[in-house]
């Protein structure tokens, strides 16, 4: 009687403890993550109030970049200055000018005894590049170059970068940018160390940002480039002009798709921003007219002859037909006759159209060409123009954010090059040059290699576990000890730390995103390690459920258990507990509901969930680490790993909206832990499962399990599993041999053999 009693008041006194526990770090992880949503909300509440009215920088007032609030003027209204700090990449100005020229910037002036000496000129990215970064939009880059083409001033006025928001320091940014000032125009600059070869000059990258700094380097450079082209300052190098072939006969509409004479330039409302219409926002076709063949297939011989003797030499003509909502000729007309919605890019070189550069094109003589809404002929007057090499027709779209309802401009092109068997000679030799993500692919390639082979590795341990389990026992855990505390310790180590590749919730999100609105293949291939590991993960959640990823692979989760065990083997397994069954089946839903608030969240607003997904502490521990950020996130973090020392797992059972996002495709897995018909009954492995993941009906919930494979290895083990050592215990009494276990988990049986059989 005692003894029970004393048994149930221990039993409760625990369950008092855990229940203790776990609240004391519920209010601290609470406080934590409030305070760090209190600070960043008053830092973009800060950000809105100065931005409301002339822009006036100072450290105090402008506390970062991330999503900063622009004011809407800053697109169409022409005093540039009025709105962006020209006085910091200008302190000696005493006057700007209003925006000027195509691509727009602005004149600094310094005023001395009364004579007024231009210094240079200041221009926003956004009005002359549309390059994207990591999160999928452009950094919006204020750039001051003086009369020499010479940088004079770079600032980060807004980004969406996640990795600089919660991962690396603005500073960082701030000083890479720096780099850039007293460079030329001209310039030929990379990141990384410079190259004799080629006259390339490096700059140094930010580690674990490196499609941001890859992107930001052509932002910049290409800005400076296209002023100081369009100011005078770099001269237009005439290219070798394309010679054409002999061959005159005419081609169908669709002979000239075929060959690629004409191209084919679609954009949807989905593109811009804009509900489904039925019909296109822009359907254009376009294609270079100096060519015989398809000159005389477009316009007819007689209109192609009147053409080609009103052309000058180094001019060229170009066609565009379209259908669509949206119209590319845009407002020029009324804006002092520029076409502001089409232009001609080839390499750095860029060209736009007057009204003085169109002509009208009435019809198509082409057999089987489409109905169009709208067409046009475009002169190219350039001597840095040649249809010998590849150029692309760039349409400019009116893109409206559906988070903001702000406008802006995006671009979509085409790239088009005249076939070979229309030049004397054919094309010329042409040296592309890699896309961004593969040259990150190509600079990291060892990283990869090592990476892969850890990941497949895990997968072939894991496919191997019923050996594993079988060469185990309760109390010699070591074949599968071994491999999953190697891996675990790689994960943190080498995946977490090192490479910086914690998948997180923030990715989950911006695939929604690209799923609905825009799917770019660029923005996930610009990180090997996360779009390798995603594959790994989509795979394996499928085959064997988010076990794998979950409890072998997360660098915070292998953190987390690894800190579990340390703790255990040090002398804190007696204060080390598990949450009261009744509470872990009410708060292991907690994690699912942050997953689906943000998520919902997110197409309100993906800045404010990306900053809300700050209940993930994988970027404080692993990008920044403890000790470098406010304290907010620090104590938040702090938090969660001190108390993984007490209790198994806390943030992957309760909070994690990642586990909770793998965990609903679990329920598909092809395969699952094995059991037998006396689990229903029998409690013996869910007392050991540390995640808890087993009812009271001894069943498995696999959107909880994470794969430790104790079970399994109770499983096969005569003397731990009840079933199995009833069965051995009744066959040692009986003198009967004990046989192998085979895959149902019991004794194979024995099957006597008949006297007159066995004589014979």
């Amino acid at each position: 009687m005692n003894t029970r009693l004393s048994s149930t008041t221990s039993s409760a006194f625990h369950t008092i403890k855990a229940c203790m526990v776990l609240v004391a770090w519920y209010f601290i992880c609470t406080l934590s993550f409030v305070a760090t949503f209190s600070t960043a909300a008053l830092a973009d509440s800060d950000k809105e109030i100065n931005r409301s009215e002339p822009y006036l920088h100072t450290e105090e007032s402008h506390p970062g970049s991330y999503e900063a609030p622009l004011p809407v003027q800053l697109a169409t209204d022409p005093d540039l200055c009025a709105y962006v700090p020209c006085h910091d990449i200008f302190p000696n100005a005493d006057h700007f000018s209003v925006r000027k020229g195509r691509p727009a910037y602005a004149e600094a002036y310094h005023d001395e005894h009364g004579q007024r000496e231009l210094l240079g000129y200041v221009f926003l990215s956004t009005d002359i590049v549309d390059i994207p970064a990591y999160s999928g939009k452009p950094v919006v880059t204020l750039i001051g170059m003086d009369v020499a083409g010479k940088i004079v001033g770079v600032e980060v006025l807004k980004h969406s970068e996640p990795i600089l928001l919660v991962g690396i320091p603005e500073s960082e940014l701030t000083k890479f940018i720096h780099q850039f000032v007293g460079k030329h125009a001209w310039d030929k600059v990379e990141i990384g160390k410079a190259r004799a070869e080629g006259g390339y000059i490096g700059i140094d990258a930010i580690s674990g940002a490196t499609v941001t700094v890859i992107s930001e380097n052509q932002v910049v450079m290409r800005s400076a480039y296209e002023i100081a082209k369009q100011v005078g300052i770099i001269k237009a190098v005439p290219r070798p002009q394309a010679k054409f072939t002999s061959i005159s006969e005419q081609r169908s509409w669709d002979e000239l798709l075929e060959e690629g004479s004409v191209q084919h330039l679609k954009v949807s409302p989905a593109d811009v921003g804009l509900d489904n219409t039925g019909q296109p926002y822009i359907d254009l076709y376009f294609g270079y007219l100096n060519a015989p063949v398809i000159g005389r297939s477009i316009l007819g011989e007689r209109n192609y002859e009147g053409l080609m003797a009103e052309l000058k030499p180094n001019e060229h003509a170009i066609f565009i037909v379209a259908n669509g909502t949206a119209s590319f000729k845009g407002s020029g007309f009324v804006r002092g006759g520029i076409y502001d919605r089409v232009q001609v890019s080839q390499d750095m070189d860029s060209f736009t159209f007057r009204d003085t550069d169109y002509r009208n094109l009435y019809n198509i003589r082409a057999t089987g060409a489409p109905e169009f809404n709208e067409s046009a002929i475009f002169i190219i007057r350039s001597t840095s123009f040649s249809a010998a090499y590849p150029w692309s027709l760039v349409f400019l779209g009116n893109k409206v954010d559906k988070q903001t309802g702000a406008k802006t401009f995006a671009n979509f092109d085409r790239e088009y090059w005249l076939q070979d068997k229309y030049m004397e000679g054919g094309r010329p030799v042409m040296v592309k040059p890699d896309p961004t993500w593969l040259k990150i692919w190509k600079s990291r390639i060892w990283e990869i290699a090592a990476f892969v082979v850890i990941l497949l590795f895990t997968a072939v341990t894991y496919a191997n576990r019923d050996w594993l389990v079988r060469h185990s026992s309760r109390k010699d855990k070591r074949w599968v000890s071994i491999p999953k505390y190697t891996i675990w310790l790689i994960s943190i180590g080498f995946i977490g730390f090192g490479l910086m590749a914690q998948p997180s919730i923030t990715q989950v999100l911006t695939w929604f995103h690209s799923l609905l609105f825009h799917w770019r293949w660029e923005l996930f291939l610009s990180d090997p390690f996360i779009f390798i590991f995603w594959l790994f993960i989509i795979i394996t959640v499928f085959v064997w459920g988010r076990g794998l990823f979950c409890g072998w692979m997360c660098p915070f989760g292998s953190l987390s258990e690894m800190l579990y065990k340390v703790a255990g083997a040090m002398g804190l397994k007696r204060f080390q507990f598990e949450p009261p069954m009744r509470w872990h089946n009410r708060l292991k839903w907690v994690k699912y509901g942050i997953f689906w608030g943000l998520l919902a969240l997110s197409f309100f607003s993906m800045g404010l969930a990306e900053r809300l997904a700050e209940v993930e502490p994988f970027k404080t521990t692993f990008l920044v680490g403890l000790f470098n950020r406010s304290w907010p996130y620090t104590l938040f973090a702090a938090s969660l790993l001190g108390l993984s020392l007490f209790t198994e797992r806390p943030f992957c059972k309760y909070l994690c909206p990642l586990g909770a996002a793998l965990a609903m495709p679990t329920t598909f897995r092809w395969f699952g832990l094995k059991r037998k018909a006396e689990c229903t009954t029998c409690t013996a492995c869910a007392r050991g499962c540390g995640p808890q993941a087993i009812d009271a009906q001894g069943r498995i919930d696999p959107r909880e399990c994470l794969l430790c494979l104790d079970c399994q290895i109770l499983y096969y083990d005569d003397h731990a599993c009840p079933p199995l050592s009833k069965e051995r215990k009744l066959r040692e009494k009986s003198g009967l041999p004990l046989t192998g276990i085979n895959a149902a988990g019991y004794y194979i049986p024995i099957h006597p053999v008949p006297a007159k059989e066995a004589n014979e």
